[in-house]
C-alpha cells in the first residue's frame, strides 16, 4: 500500500457493539426487573444510558457512522419478530397486556406458556430465539423500537445507520410453528413479509435515516436456486421503492459465493462484505463479478469474532485492492462486535506485553478508524500505528508461550489407535450394565447445579482476600454434600457433584492449562442475560496437574450410586474460547485433547466409572459451507476419541450437546463413539430423537425432557409425555431421562421441583413398560 490517498475519503463504521456495558449493567437491570427489584422505567433508563454511552464511545473514537437497532434486552432476532408482528398465538395476550413482560415471556416462557425455541446464531456461541411461522402467519409492522433508537442517536450528533435482520435471513432462520404440517417452508411467506419491511424502511427514512443496513448472513451458506431467487426478488422489490433510505445489504462469517452476483445486481446502493478468515475469498469473487460499480462497499477487514490485533499492513493491502472494485470503499469490522469483550485495556492480570496482542471492541474500533484514515489520507498519516502494530505482531510470534517443544512432540506422536476404544460398543455396553446395575430409563442430570448466593459470596470473598482457601473449600464441600443428598432423596440414578467449584465450564479448565489466559472483565453475551468470559488459548496446551479428580472423588465418597466425572471437550474448549489463529484449529484441538486425556485417565484410576465429556459446540463450529465440513468433522471427532480412547470397556463415556441443529451432524455424533449422548430436545419437541432413529444411531441417548432455560417447572405428565415421544424413536433399553442442559442458571426451588417431577415421570413410564 503506497502513501497515496484514495480518491474518496473512506469512512469508518461498525455493525454492532457489545450491549452489556462495562460492568454488565444491562444484565443486572434486566434480572432485577425479572425479580421485581427494578421497575420498567428504571430498566428503560439503564438501557437508554447504555446506548448513549456506546454511541459516544464510537463517535469519540472516530467512527463516522454508528449503528442503531443492534441493542437488545434479550436478542435481536426476537426484536425482529416483534418488529414484523410474528407473535405466536400463545404469547399475544401477554404482549398486548404488557409489551415488556410479553417480550420476556417469548424469550423465557412462563409457568403456563412455553418460550420460543433457542439455537445458535450460525457458527457462534450466541443464541437467538427461533421465529415460529406457519401458513396462517400474518405480519404487521412495528417500527417503534427502531425509530426510537435512531432518533436517540441522531440527537447526539453522529451519523447513524439502523441495522435490521434482513427478510430473507429472518425467514431462513425461522421454523414451522408447533402443529404446522411437516414440509412447511417459511420462505413461502416472503411476499407477505416484504411490505412490512418496506413500511419499516419508510418509517426510518421519515425519522432521518439516510442508510439502513439489512443483514443477510444466511446467504453465506450453501443456498438452493429457489432461495437465491427469493433473495433476488426481495431486493428487487425493496429496491424499487421510492420512499426508502439507501440500502446496505450486509453478510459475514463466510464468503457469499453464488449469492454475490445476486446482490451485486440488486437495485441497492451498497454491500457490506467480510474479508477475514474463510470470507477472504470474497476478494477474488468480487473481482470475478466485475466489482460494484456505482455502489458503496463496506469492507470488513478487522476480525469481529476473535481478539487478536489486526495485521494493519495486510488489511491495508486488501483495502487497496478493493479501491478499484467499488464506487467508494469504507472500513468496518467483519461483523458485529457483539461477539468480543468490550475493552482489553482494563485487564490487569494479563502481562502488559500480552495485552498488546489483544483487541477487544474498543481496540477494534480504533483499528477500523486507523485503517480508514490510512486508506483515505495515505499510510504516512498512520506511520506510528503501523510501527506499533508490527512490534506487537513480532512480539506474539516470538513468544515462548506460543511454542512448547514437548507438547508438539507428544501431539506429533499420536497414532490412529490412540483415538479408538479397545472394545466395540456392544461389548462395552454389556460390561457397563453389569458394573453399574442401572434400571430401565436411568435418570441423571447434565452436570451443574444452581450456584447459590452463599457460594457466589464465598467465591467473591476468596478473590477479595476476605477468606482463605480453606474457608472457600469448606463452602464447596457443603454445596457438594447438599447436591448429593438431594439427588439421592429425589431418586436419581447417576449423580453429579454439581460443579460448585467451577466459575464456567470452559474457563475453569483453561485456568488450569498452560498456554491459556483468563480475563477478569472479558464478558461476552451468550444468550439473554447469560454472559461468559471466554478464555484465550494463546499458546501450546498441556495439563500440569489433575483438575477435577479431587472433588469428583469426594462426591463419590458420599454415596453408593455412581457419580459422573465432568469435563468439557476439546472442540468446545476451542469454540468457547478465543483460540489462537497462528496454527490450524485441528492442531490446537489435538493438544487440548491430550491434556484432557490425562484427566480422563486420572478420573478412571480414582474409581470414577462414568465420565461425561461435553461437546455442545460440535455442531456450532461446523463450517457454514458444506465443502469445509468433512475436514472439520474429521479432526473434531478424532479429538473427542483421543480424549476418551484410553479408558477400560467398563467405564461409561457420556457426551452432551445442546441448542443446535443436530440433524446436520448425526453421523458425527455416531463417530464420537460415546456410550451415551444427551441432547437438548424439550423446546424442539423431541425432534432429535427422530433424527437419531432415522440415522440408525446404535448407542444410548438421553434427549432432554426438561427445558432448563425457562423458569417454568414441567409437570410429571408433561415430562412423561415427552418421554413417551422419545420412546417412539429410541428403544427403552437405550433411553436415558435427563434435563436439556446444566442447571447452573436455575434456582434451587424450581430445580428441586423439576427434577422430582422428572424422576416421577421416569417411574411412571417404567411402570407402563412393565
Amino acid at each position: 500500500m503506497t502513501s497515496r490517498p484514495a480518491t474518496a475519503a473512506a469512512r469508518a463504521t461498525v455493525y454492532g457493539y457489545p450491549r452489556q456495558g462495562q460492568h454488565r449493567e444491562l444484565k443486572k437491570a434486566v434480572e432485577g426487573y425479572w425479580r421485581g427489584r427494578v421497575g420498567a422505567d428504571a430498566l428503560r433508563a439503564t438501557a437508554a444510558e447504555l446506548r448513549r454511552a456506546h454511541w459516544r464511545q464510537l463517535a469519540d473514537a472516530g467512527i463516522d457512522e454508528v449503528p442503531t437497532g443492534d441493542f437488545s434486552y434479550y436478542d435481536h432476532v426476537l426484536d425482529t419478530t416483534v418488529m414484523v408482528g410474528a407473535i405466536p398465538a400463545r404469547h399475544r395476550k401477554a404482549l398486548a397486556a404488557d409489551p415488556l413482560d410479553g417480550y420476556f415471556a417469548m424469550a423465557r416462557g412462563t409457568q403456563d406458556v412455553a418460550p420460543l425455541e433457542m439455537t445458535k446464531w450460525f457458527d457462534t456461541n450466541y443464541h437467538y430465539l427461533v421465529p415460529e411461522l406457519g401458513p396462517d402467519t400474518e405480519f404487521a409492522a412495528d417500527s417503534a423500537k427502531q425509530v426510537a433508537e435512531l432518533t436517540e442517536a441522531l440527537a447526539l450528533g453522529p451519523a447513524a445507520r439502523p441495522v435490521l435482520v434482513g427478510p430473507v435471513t429472518y425467514l431462513l432462520l425461522a421454523k414451522a410453528a408447533p402443529g404446522v404440517a411437516d414440509g412447511f417452508d417459511p420462505l413461502t411467506l416472503l411476499d407477505r413479509l416484504l411490505p412490512v419491511y418496506a413500511e419499516v424502511l419508510a418509517d426510518l427514512r421519515a425519522a432521518g435515516a439516510t442508510w439502513v443496513q439489512l443483514d443477510e448472513p444466511a446467504l453465506v451458506q450453501d443456498r438452493t436456486p429457489a432461495e437465491l431467487n427469493a433473495a433476488a426478488r426481495a431486493y428487487r422489490d425493496l429496491g424499487a421503492r421510492t420512499d426508502r433510505p439507501r440500502l446496505l445489504v450486509a453478510s459475514y462469517f463466510d464468503r457469499l459465493g453464488e449469492a454475490l452476483p445476486v446482490l451485486a445486481k440488486a437495485p441497492v446502493e451498497g454491500l457490506a462484505l467480510d474479508f477475514t478468515g474463510p470470507a477472504a475469498a470474497n476478494l477474488g469473487d468480487l473481482a470475478a463479478v466485475g466489482g460494484l460499480p456505482g455502489k458503496r462497499l463496506v469492507a470488513g477487514v478487522v476480525d469481529g469474532r476473535n481478539i487478536w490485533v489486526n495485521d494493519l499492513e495486510k488489511s491495508l493491502a486488501t483495502l487497496g485492492t478493493l479501491l478499484g472494485l467499488a464506487d467508494r470503499v469504507d472500513v468496518a469490522a467483519s461483523c458485529s462486535l457483539l461477539h468480543v469483550p468490550l475493552d482489553a485495556a482494563v485487564e490487569r492480570d494479563i502481562e502488559p506485553q500480552i495485552v498488546r496482542w489483544l483487541a477487544f471492541a474498543r481496540q477494534k474500533t480504533r483499528e477500523v478508524v486507523s485503517l480508514a484514515r490510512g486508506l483515505a489520507r495515505g499510510t504516512d498519516t498512520i506511520a506510528a500505528e503501523l510501527a506499533a502494530n508490527r512490534a506487537d505482531l513480532a512480539s506474539r510470534a516470538g513468544s515462548p508461550i506460543t511454542h512448547d517443544p514437548a507438547v508438539r512432540a507428544r501431539a506429533a506422536a499420536v497414532t490412529e489407535a490412540d483415538a479408538r476404544r479397545s472394545r466395540p460398543y456392544a461389548e462395552r455396553a454389556a460390561a457397563q450394565r453389569a458394573h453399574l446395575g442401572l434400571p430401565l430409563l436411568p435418570t441423571t442430570t447434565i452436570g451443574s447445579f444452581p450456584q447459590t448466593g452463599e457460594l457466589r459470596t464465598a467465591r467473591a470473598d476468596l478473590r477479595a482476600g476476605r477468606i482463605g482457601t480453606a474457608g472457600y473449600e469448606e463452602r464447596v464441600r457443603a454445596e457438594i454434600q447438599e447436591v448429593i443428598a438431594f439427588q439421592e432423596k429425589a431418586g436419581l440414578d447417576v449423580l453429579v457433584h454439581g460443579e460448585p467449584e467451577r466459575n464456567d465450564m470452559v474457563q475453569y479448565f483453561a485456568e488450569q492449562l498452560t498456554g491459556c489466559l483468563a480475563t477478569q472483565h472479558g464478558w461476552v453475551q451468550s444468550y439473554g442475560t447469560r454472559y461468559v468470559r471466554p478464555p484465550i488459548l494463546a499458546g501450546d496446551i498441556s495439563r500440569p496437574a489433575p483438575m477435577t479428580v479431587r472433588w469428583t472423588t469426594y462426591a463419590q465418597s458420599l454415596t453408593g450410586r455412581p457419580v459422573k466425572g465432568m469435563l468439557t471437550g476439546p472442540v468446545t474448549m476451542l469454540a468457547w474460547s478465543f483460540v489462537r489463529d497462528d496454527q490450524p484449529l485441528g492442531d490446537t484441538a489435538r493438544q487440548v485433547a491430550l491434556a484432557l486425556r490425562d484427566e480422563v485417565d486420572d478420573l478412571e484410576a480414582a474409581g470414577t466409572s462414568v465420565i461425561q465429556v461435553d461437546e455442545p459446540a460440535l455442531r456450532e463450529t461446523l463450517p457454514l459451507r458444506a465443502a469445509g465440513r468433512p475436514a472439520y468433522l474429521e479432526w473434531a471427532t478424532e479429538a473427542f476419541r483421543l480424549t476418551t480412547g484410553g479408558v477400560r470397556p467398563g467405564t461409561q463415556i457420556h457426551t452432551h450437546m445442546c441448542y443446535a441443529e443436530f440433524g446436520d451432524i448425526v453421523r458425527a455424533i455416531d463417530d464420537l463413539d460415546a456410550d451415551v449422548v444427551s441432547l437438548e430436545a424439550a423446546r424442539s419437541h423431541m425432534r432429535v430423537a427422530r433424527e437419531l432413529a432415522a440415522h440408525g444411531y446404535p448407542r444410548e441417548a438421553g434427549p432432554g425432557v426438561y427445558d432448563i432455560h425457562s423458569p417454568r417447572v414441567p409437570s410429571v405428565e408433561e415430562t412423561a409425555a415427552l418421554l413417551r415421544t422419545g420412546l417412539e424413536a429410541i428403544p427403552a433399553e437405550r433411553l436415558w431421562v435427563n434435563p436439556d442442559c446444566g442447571l447452573k442458571t436455575r434456582g434451587w426451588p424450581e430445580t428441586r421441583a423439576s427434577l422430582e417431577n422428572l424422576v416421577a415421570a421416569a417411574r411412571t413410564v417404567r411402570a407402563e413398560l412393565g
